[in-house]
Order: C-alpha cells, then sequence, then structure tokens
C-alpha cells in the first residue's frame, strides 16, 4: 500500500491543519494550476519541472518499499525513453524514481507501451533493460504487434512484412500463427515480382521454397516498419488486388483481397536525425494512394491498424497493467489514475485523450519535448500537461498524487469536524470549538 500522508491528528484539528498545510508547502510544488485541476494545455515551461537538477531527491529504497496503489505510469519508448538507439539521460534518473529512489520512498508501477516491433518481447525488453539499466519483464511490455498475437487462431496463411531479416516471421510464429509467408518468399519463388529488388545471398537462403499456384493468403500483417518500400508496397498490391489472396490473378471488382493489418499507424517518429523520420503510417497511406490510382478508384482496400492511437491497444494495455500490478505488487483493484507520457500528439496524446474519456478510471496525458513534439508549436491533441523530458513527468505525477490525497484528507478532517459539531448543537450541547476549548481555564 502507498504511505498514508494524512496530517497526524494526535492535536486538535487546528494543529491537523497546520500540519497539512506546512506538508503541502513542503511539496515545493511548481506545477501550473490547470494540471491540478485536470484542465488540458497546461505547460510546465521553465519552471523547477524542466529541471533534472530540480527532481526528487533519491533514497536507497529498502527491500519492502511501499507501492502506490492509487496510481501508475505508462511509457511510450521512441523520443520519451530512447533516441537514435540511446537513452536519455533523463529517462535512466526517471526509472529510479519509480523504483523507489524518491523522498517518498515509494515504488510506482509502469509498463510501456511503443507502436515499435519487429523484435519479440523478450528481445525489446532485453534492448531496454541494459539502455535504462534496470529489469524490465515481457509482462510489463507492449510492442506495436503485441495484440495481433489474440488474431492467431483467425488465419491459417498470412503474409508478414517489415523488420530485419526473418526476425518479424519469428515473431508470428511464436504468436502462434500456423503458416507464415514473407516477401523474401514471394521473390525466390518469382524473381519478376519486385524487378529492382534482389535478394541478397543471406535472404535468399533464409527465403523458404514453395510453390503458390495453390496458396491463399488469408491476410497481410505488416509487423514492423519495411526495409524495402517499393518491393513491400509491391506485393501487397499484388495482394490487394489479388482474387482472393492468390498470388498471380486478377480481380474483376478489385474488392476481394485479403485484409492488411498496421502494427501502427505513426507517419513519423524519432530517431537520431534532427527532423522526424517517416513511419509505417506512411507506408500505408502510400499503399493506399497507389491502390486508388491503380484502379482508377474502382475497388475497395481493407486496410486496419493496431498501436496507438487505437482505443483497443489502449484497452489492452489496461489489461496488461492489471494483470502486472497483480503479479508484481498483489494489488488486485485498478489504479485511479494512469499517466501516460508520449511525444506524438497525434498518436500517444490523442489515444491517452480518447480512451480517458470512456475508461473506468483517469488516463491523464502527458506530452514531452524530446522527440516528436516540436517546442513552441500548438499540438494537434492538447495533452493535460507539457514538460520538458520524462524524469518531469514522473516528478509531476507523483506531485500531482501527493497533493491530492493531501487535499482529500483535509477536506475529510475538514467535514468530520463539521459534522461532529453539528450533531453536538443538534442535541442542545454547548459546543466548544478546540480553540475556545484551548482558552477555557483548567479547573483544579
Amino acid at each position: 500500500m502507498a504511505p498514508n500522508h494524512r496530517a497526524s491528528s494526535t492535536g486538535s484539528f487546528i494543529e491537523g491543519i497546520v500540519a497539512a498545510r506546512k506538508e503541502l508547502d513542503n511539496l515545493a510544488l511548481s506545477t501550473p494550476d490547470s494540471s491540478l485541476d485536470g484542465s488540458a494545455g497546461g505547460s510546465a515551461g521553465s519552471s523547477a519541472l524542466g529541471s533534472p537538477a530540480g527532481a526528487l531527491s533519491p533514497v536507497t529504497p529498502t527491500i519492502d518499499a511501499p507501492v502506490a496503489d492509487s496510481f501508475a505510469f505508462a511509457f511510450d519508448i521512441d523520443g520519451v525513453l530512447i533516441r537514435g538507439g540511446r537513452a536519455i539521460p533523463e529517462a535512466v534518473e526517471a526509472m529510479k524514481v519509480l523504483n523507489g529512489e524518491n523522498e517518498y520512498g515509494i515504488q510506482i508501477p509502469y509498463i510501456f507501451l511503443t507502436n515499435g516491433g519487429g523484435k519479440t518481447e523478450e528481445e525489446r525488453c532485453k534492448d531496454l533493460s541494459k539502455q535504462m539499466e534496470i529489469d524490465i519483464s515481457p509482462a510489463q511490455f507492449i510492442c506495436g504487434h503485441t495484440p495481433m498475437r489474440e488474431m492467431a487462431e483467425r488465419f491459417n496463411t498470412v503474409l508478414v512484412v517489415g523488420g530485419e531479416g526473418e526476425k518479424c516471421r519469428q515473431v508470428a510464429e511464436g504468436y502462434g500463427f500456423k503458416d507464415v509467408i514473407t516477401p523474401g518468399d514471394i521473390i525466390k519463388h518469382n524473381s519478376a515480382t519486385t524487378p529492382f529488388r534482389k535478394l541478397t545471398q543471406d535472404e535468399y537462403v533464409n527465403s523458404r521454397e514453395r510453390d503458390f499456384a495453390d496458396v491463399t493468403i488469408e491476410a497481410i500483417f505488416v509487423f514492423a516498419d519495411s526495409r524495402d518500400w517499393a518491393g513491400d508496397i509491391q506485393i501487397m498490391l499484388d495482394l490487394a488486388m489479388s482474387k482472393g489472396g492468390k498470388l498471380g490473378t486478377l480481380s474483376e471488382t478489385m474488392d476481394e483481397g485479403p485484409p492488411i493489418y498496421f502494427s501502427h499507424n505513426d507517419v513519423v517518429w524519432s530517431a537520431a536525425h534532427d527532423n522526424v523520420r517517416l513511419g509505417m503510417g506512411a507506408l500505408r497511406r502510400m499503399l493506399e494512394v497507389i491502390f486508388r490510382d491503380v484502379t482508377k478508384k474502382k475497388g475497395k482496400l481493407h486496410t486496419h491498424a493496431f498501436g496507438k492511437p487505437q482505443v483497443s491497444t489502449f484497452e489492452f494495455a489496461t489489461r496488461l497493467l492489471q494483470q502486472w500490478r497483480r503479479q508484481q505488487h498483489g494489488l488486485d483493484a485498478p489504479p485511479d489514475t494512469v499517466y501516460f507520457v508520449g511525444d506524438t500528439p497525434e498518436s500517444d496524446i490523442r489515444g491517452t485523450n480518447a480512451f480517458d474519456e470512456h475508461a473506468d478510471n483517469e488516463w491523464h496525458s502527458i506530452l514531452v519535448k524530446t522527440g516528436v513534439y516540436q517546442d513552441g508549436t500548438e499540438p494537434a491533441y492538447k495533452p493535460k500537461v507539457t514538460v520538458p523530458t520524462v524524469l518531469d513527468a514522473v516528478r509531476y505525477g507523483i506531485q500531482r498524487e501527493i497533493r491530492k490525497r493531501v487535499v482529500s484528507s483535509l477536506k475529510k478532517d475538514l467535514l468530520g469536524e463539521e459534522a461532529c459539531l453539528q450533531a453536538l448543537q443538534q442535541k442542545g450541547s454547548a459546543v466548544l470549538s478546540p480553540m475556545e476549548e484551548r482558552s477555557q481555564p483548567i479547573l483544579g
């Protein structure tokens, strides 16, 4: 359980008020008022939140450090924790704070929700653990393609696109997909499929030989960013215009192709380059435009996206967070508030705000300035608060929760005292306030 920050009531009610006010003052909060009442558009600006030096004072956590049960965090990765394959320094410190190195000595549950993919969750966690200098479990990690494993029983033969080498095929087979084909398999069968792309020696060896004459591809899954946009678009276009997913056929209606599932819809993402880089959402847009032009708007392309900002992805994250809290911390009840920290207004903030509208608990969006979002611009989807780094986001969330707890405690004490006074007055008793009581002479 989280530590109780309610003021001690060993003295009078007035003393409790004074103690609580002192506790609130000692928090040295620097958050904007709009962020405290949940209104949108707050910004940390150049406040104390903006400096790692102003972060929570770290302490060495005890083995049985108490756990915050009323709130949790969820983090995007690229542009929030990692940039260009390297850890953002404030992110390493933020993880320490969450794991108990803070002035309250509490641990705070957290999960990771990224649109990235291309590796197994175990591999991604191994990489992130090294970068963040902590142990991260697959049980607290969601890739863009993680929810796709729930579709493994729906389709028999599927085409998996994207990623390096055979990794995405291995991920799909690990999810339980029965028959997984890659673009390399198709090119190996017929090199004329992609006239400007030839398989490397390794690709040729790893690609599987098969006769596609009687193969029906029931669905296409884009697990990770394509390494060959032209070739992959060509193959997906061939299948989209086929008769029921059979290569080498051409539909007359142009609406018989298999559905195409993208693990996310981010048009851009934050990498090592100063400018944003094109992502899977751009690939999807290109495919849709090319299909429309080639078919002269005759047919219909069946595309779907997982990942943020899809509400279904946040629902998946809610289930994972609840399982993680129960497994790791023994908490059965869901948190009252989940703070989601992201760098992309169009996916992170949009998705969090949309999910918050109908979720049973509060999902509080926090935008950081270390990734896609450009400081000084007006985000298309407004967060509850904007802060410089993920460390500031963690500090903001903790302070907001402490303030909520203190204010709630003061209200309870105030209402309790008033109810007692009213009850005694209704009975006609002589009621003295604690201050009046103290002013009475002591009888010997």
